[in-house]
């Protein structure tokens, strides 16, 4: 129901208006329109200031608190990793901390131990090195805490997976890939 029915219909029951075809109704009718626009702009205000609902310029307001964007392009993808940054707290040290926020970065990424004061990170579900990589590594050094080695993990397609899903070269070379593309065909399998 627009706002200027809801006038008309507040105003009805009194039975001393003529609320059709009159310079009344005609008040109604415009008076009813701007507060559609202005309940319009609040219902869109209200949904972009929550992480949860933020759909654009929301998100993108939120992006620029930080000294660097998630590289993340979907909106749902976007707005967990902006979550993430803002859970970063003074006691996020722990691997589990770590790994709940280094999703900041804008794709699903694992940090992983490999010893004391050094840690390995890989982008499950992404063969090969990942979009934007640069600013990736950017964003995950600024978020890990800086005395520790840190190592990129990538995902490339082996020789035994090479050799157990393609029966010879031709079969390969029908695929007509590139080096790269083959290297990162294991999303494909």
């Amino acid at each position: 129901m627009s706002y200027a029915q809801y006038l008309k219909e507040l105003l009805r029951p009194l039975g001393v208006y003529r609320l059709e075809g009159t310079f009344g109704g005609g008040e109604l009718e415009v008076q009813g329109a701007a507060l559609d626009g202005a309940m319009g702009r609040m219902e869109e205000v209200q949904r972009e200031s929550s992480l949860l609902t933020a759909e654009s310029w929301g998100l993108e307001r939120t992006a620029r608190l930080f000294a660097r964007r998630p590289v993340a392009s979907d909106p749902k993808r976007l707005a967990a990793a902006l979550a993430a940054l803002l859970r970063i707290g003074g006691d996020s040290f722990t691997q589990e901390a770590i790994n709940d926020t280094v999703i900041g970065c804008g794709i699903p990424a694992v940090v992983k131990e490999r010893g004391r004061g050094e840690v390995a990170v890989s982008f499950p579900g992404v063969a090969g090195e990942p979009r934007d990589f640069p600013e990736l590594k950017k964003i995950i050094e600024d978020i890990l805490p800086a005395h520790l080695g840190i190592t990129y993990d990538f995902w490339f397609l082996t020789w035994q997976e090479l050799e157990a899903n393609f029966s010879s070269w031709n079969a390969i070379e029908d695929q007509n890939l590139s080096w790269a593309e083959l290297e990162t065909y294991v999303e494909y399998l």
